[in-house]
């Protein structure tokens, strides 16, 4: 039997109301995809699941801790292996526990000579997420292979496979979020989603309160990786980009792993959706290994991992990029 997940996560929220940009606003001339050469086709699940193993290795890392830095400094040293640029985004937040310091780390892939405010301050067109720290427990060690290394394994060869195509790469962010996980039991109003809550509010102040300045979609990745996949986008996902990440999994035949849940869920898409930026929380939530000692690498498949990269590449690479 599945088991249901906790009452927390997937507690009924308000249906977003989302002014989606129109094209029009826009000034990048579409993306072409090349069927016959599509960028997904390059990504490779052992690959992702290496880089996987590679920051789960390191142990718990919750925020603020040495092993999160060493995470950090990982993931930066890849990304820009890949042509990346990245920057740290550094918040402090009042917690449960008193105010923590949270490092959100941002990615883009300049064009030739682009670099400080006019590679930061220009939107991209699209935002690809995940969370990178683990949530905290006393009573055990808590390596979240699963929660959240799959998806920074996905997110990490992505980058790699996309920076050998800088058109399409410099249209995307990846965003790497600090603090999702709660200081407390449970993510509330006032504790959890720190980095993605300072982050959407940034963003909404650099756009100056125009739709055509921000980012036109998001996607976020959050527990992707378990060897029965079983995605289920949240119940109040925005309807039209939903409908194209089906589109996406369907074009590869993995339509049986993916489908929308009945119920929503407080993840770091929620901030960034109530600024206008329509973001998809791409969430396979029906694991039993959840926050315990068990969410290992063993309970990992690289074939989950390659599942959802690929359908992740063709929803941006043909359906986010090239309208």
């Amino acid at each position: 039997m599945r088991r249901r997940p906790p009452p927390f996560r997937a507690a009924a929220v308000a249906v977003l109301s989302l002014a989606l940009p129109a094209a029009g606003c826009r000034r990048e001339a579409a993306h072409v995809f090349d069927e016959s050469k599509p960028l997904d086709a390059e990504f490779s699940g052992a690959a992702a699941f290496e880089h996987t193993r590679k920051i789960v290795e390191m142990g718990p890392r919750p925020a603020g801790s040495e092993n999160l830095e060493k995470s950090r400094q990982l993931i930066e040293e890849t990304l820009t292996a890949a042509g990346w640029t990245t920057a740290r985004q550094s918040l402090k937040q009042k917690t449960p526990e008193g105010e923590m310091e949270f490092v959100n780390l941002r990615a883009r892939f300049p064009a030739n000579g682009e670099t400080g405010d006019a590679l930061w301050k220009k939107p991209a067109r699209v935002l690809l997420c995940s969370h990178y720290e683990t949530k905290k427990f006393a009573g055990f060690a808590f390596a979240g292979a699963n929660d959240p290394g799959s998806s920074l394994g996905v997110l990490l060869h992505f980058a790699e496979i996309a920076g050998k195509r800088p058109d399409f790469a410099r249209r995307v962010e990846l965003v790497f979020f600090d603090g999702e996980e709660s200081i407390g039991q449970y993510i509330t109003l006032k504790d959890g989603l720190y980095g993605s809550h300072h982050y959407a509010a940034e963003l909404k102040i650099q756009s100056g309160g125009r739709a055509d300045r921000l980012p036109r979609w998001g996607v976020l990745l959050d527990l992707v990786g378990d060897k029965d996949l079983n995605v289920r986008l949240p119940a109040d996902s925005p309807e039209p980009l939903a409908d194209r990440l089906l589109s996406a999994a369907r074009d590869l035949g993995h339509e049986k792993y993916f489908g929308i849940s009945r119920s929503s869920i407080v993840d770091d898409h929620v901030p960034l959706n109530k600024i206008g930026v329509p973001t998809l929380d791409v969430i396979d939530f029906d694991y039993k290994y959840w926050h315990s000692s068990t969410d290992t690498l063993d309970k990992l498949s690289p074939e989950s991992l390659e599942i959802v990269g690929r359908v992740t590449m063709r929803l941006i690479e043909k359906y986010l990029l090239a309208d």
